[in-house]
């Protein structure tokens, strides 16, 4: 989920202290799945310049993740697979979080993107969510995922949390494991 460089990189506009160290992790858990013949598949917040997701515009964050801007992209010392595919969300008015839904601020109206799609495709049916951010993204992925039906693992050693108030790294694996999820 969403190692990008505004979240991973220390001089990121969004940084997730600690978001540089799962990236070696990342790509060994990549290797693997890789080796296993399993599907990788990368999210990438991708934001409009205006969102209402973002503080100057009435949401909580810092402007972070601008489409075509290099803090959007994944982090450089990321491995991605040749041909593995991008899910990019938050592309409008939408919270943004999930990599299988998005949230319009604006309507209320709950979209799918392609990445339910794109794993049914597949016949996958237990999935691996690593990344950042535990509290916010992770979590959100983690959720729609087993309430789609699938086994879903989060392992806490390849995942960071924003932490925008004190226990929210534990609030978010209480209810992941509430819905079901691994939370290792």
């Amino acid at each position: 989920m969403d190692v990008q460089v505004d979240f991973a990189d220390p001089t990121g506009s969004l940084y997730v202290r600690g978001g540089e160290d799962v990236v070696p992790l990342v790509n060994a858990e990549v290797e693997a799945a890789v080796e296993a013949g399993s599907p990788v598949v990368f999210t990438q917040d991708w934001h409009p310049e205006h969102t209402p997701h973002f503080a100057a515009d009435g949401g909580v964050w810092p402007v972070h993740c601008v489409a075509g801007t290099p803090g959007a992209e994944l982090h450089p010392a990321l491995v991605v697979p040749d041909g593995a595919p991008r899910v990019r969300k938050g592309t409008g008015a939408e919270d943004g979080y999930s990599g299988f839904s998005e949230l319009d601020l604006a309507s209320g109206r709950r979209e799918a993107t392609v990445l339910g799609d794109l794993l049914d495709s597949r016949g996958v049916q237990r999935v691996v969510v690593v990344g950042l951010a535990g509290d916010y993204c992770v979590k959100a992925t983690a959720l729609d995922g087993a309430a789609r039906g699938l086994a879903v693992q989060v392992p806490l050693e390849l995942t960071r949390f924003v932490q925008l108030a004190d226990g929210d790294d534990e609030r978010a694996v209480d209810e992941m494991r509430s819905a079901g999820v691994e939370v290792l």
